[in-house]
């Protein structure tokens, strides 16, 4: 069994002086929300084999928080096309994955997460808000064999019901 995870970047400062969308860092809820979404997952003991953040600063630092947080122990990989991705461009580095690995998360944006939850799960819209936790299964036991539609919606966790 495969697992994707996507977790939207957590809640950025937009008053904050930052230039490029890019490099539009966290509010300080938005630390507080990339924490408890990391604790969460240590918690539940199923943490992501890999992980693969964009390499929007907002985006990177909610993964380290969580990684951090949680104490998951892992190397975030950033990769620059997760910056407004795809469902295509998150097959395309699953499937690059070792199928030794079970489950890899992605950090990344909006509108990207919300439709490729609805493409991977086969299902209708999803409301996908900042620090929000999507965890999707696949019964395939190779990357190469994981499709849009195909997969089960385990989880939806939005950070406020977190508290």
């Amino acid at each position: 069994m495969k697992e994707i995870l996507l977790l939207r970047h957590a809640k950025s400062d937009w008053d904050a002086n930052y230039g490029e969308d890019h490099d539009r860092p966290l509010s300080a809820r938005g630390i507080k929300a990339a924490k408890r979404i990391g604790r969460l997952v240590g918690q539940t003991g199923r943490v992501p084999d890999a992980i693969y953040s964009s390499t929007a600063v907002r985006a990177r630092t909610t993964a380290q928080l969580a990684a951090e947080e949680g104490d998951w122990g892992i190397v975030i990989n950033l990769r620059p096309e997760l910056y407004g991705a795809t469902v295509r461009t998150i097959l395309s580095i699953a499937r690059e994955l070792d199928d030794s690995v079970h489950s890899a998360l992605f950090v990344g944006h909006q509108p990207g997460w919300g439709h490729a939850v609805e493409a991977l799960t086969g299902g209708g819209a999803v409301e996908f808000p900042t620090a929000c936790l999507a965890r999707i299964a696949f019964r395939e036991d190779q990357w190469d064999h994981v499709r849009e539609g195909r997969g089960t919606l385990i989880h939806l966790i939005p950070p406020k019901y977190l508290d």
